[in-house]
This record gives C-alpha cells, sequence and structure tokens, in this order.
C-alpha cells in the first residue's frame, strides 16, 4: 500500500505552497468516480474498491474533485506528480524577472555635468529594466522656489526620454519632489 502523505522539502522551498490533497485511505466518501492514471473513465465505485485497484497497480488514488457528486478521484503516481508541480514553480520563480525601484537623487541647484553623471547612473538602471525614482530634497530657501527644482527634474528627463517614460510627474511631497521614470519596453 502506499500511504504518502507529504514530500519533505529542503528549507530552501518552504515557502512553496502546495495544495495537500487527499489520498488513498484518507478518502472516506461512500462512492466515489475513477478515472484511470490515463484519463479514462472506470465508473463509479466505492472508495475502498478504488483504493484495491490502486492497490493492484501500484499507483496512488487521489481525490481531484471533492465538491463533485460523486467525487472524482484519479490514480496517480502521487509522489511523481508533487515533484513536477514543484518543478514547474521552481521554473515559473526562475523565469521572473523582479523590477526593483532604484533612486537618484539630484539637487536644485546641480550643474550641467553633475546632471549628466547622474543621467548615465539612471540610464544603467532603466536599461537593466529598472524602475528609477529621481528625487530632490529642497533645503532653506529652496522651499520658496520649487519651480526651480521641477525645471530641473523636467531637464533630467529630457536626458532619458530615449529610453523611458515618465510613470509619476515631478510633484512636490513636503521638502522633497520626486518622479519615477519606467523603462521603455524592449522591442
Amino acid at each position: 500500500m502506499h500511504f504518502v502523505t507529504h514530500i519533505l522539502l529542503p528549507k530552501c522551498r518552504e515557502e512553496t505552497f502546495i495544495k495537500e490533497l487527499l489520498i488513498n485511505r484518507q478518502i472516506r466518501e461512500r462512492e466515489v468516480r475513477l478515472l484511470a492514471s490515463d484519463g479514462e473513465q472506470l465508473g463509479i465505485m466505492s472508495s475502498n474498491q478504488a483504493n484495491d485497484i490502486a492497490d493492484e497497480q501500484n499507483l496512488d488514488l487521489v481525490l481531484i474533485s471533492p465538491s463533485a457528486k460523486p467525487p472524482v478521484c484519479k490514480l496517480m503516481d502521487y509522489g511523481k506528480y508533487k515533484y513536477e508541480i514543484l518543478k514547474k514553480e521552481k521554473e515559473n520563480r526562475k523565469n521572473q524577472k523582479v523590477v526593483e525601484l532604484k533612486e537618484v537623487w539630484l539637487s536644485a541647484t546641480i550643474d550641467v555635468g553633475d546632471l549628466n553623471t547622474k543621467a548615465n547612473t539612471a540610464r544603467k538602471f532603466l536599461v537593466a529594466g529598472d524602475r528609477v525614482r529621481v528625487s530632490i530634497r529642497l533645503k532653506g530657501r529652496q522651499n520658496a522656489r520649487p519651480e526651480n527644482a521641477i525645471k530641473v527634474m523636467e531637464d533630467f528627463y529630457e536626458l532619458l526620454k530615449d529610453i523611458s517614460l515618465m510613470d509619476k510627474k515631478p510633484n512636490q511631497e513636503g521638502k522633497s519632489i520626486a518622479m519615477i521614470l519606467n523603462p521603455l519596453a524592449k522591442k
């Protein structure tokens, strides 16, 4: 008999959520609709008969649709099934691109050379596919003329216009001004 209740996962995969299905003798339904491992319907029978068929074929009886009338069970190798699910989830995580929000700080009185240097740094982030938050902290008398800092932000965007889109326009949030740039979609 096969009494597989769970698979031990290494520590690195503990956050992986796998829906636990009822298998073998855990299934307490009076009648079940049984499907063969290839999907062929074997008919409606008692769960004890279905367990006996699973034992004969050296497979597990897995409850795949408990809400159906009668509940649907399938014959399969449950350990192999769980392994395949873990493998697919790992592959999906590997193909996922995590977009980070990088930040570049400017000054309201920044000079052209420094602005170009900061733009080159932001360009590297945008080419790598990351979003960029551009911020200016207003100090002292600069708070009286935030339009000067907004002009610096617009000049900064003009330098990066070819590879980015302005997601959030420059606006004042307390003593700072921020805008967010998104990379253009790669063709």
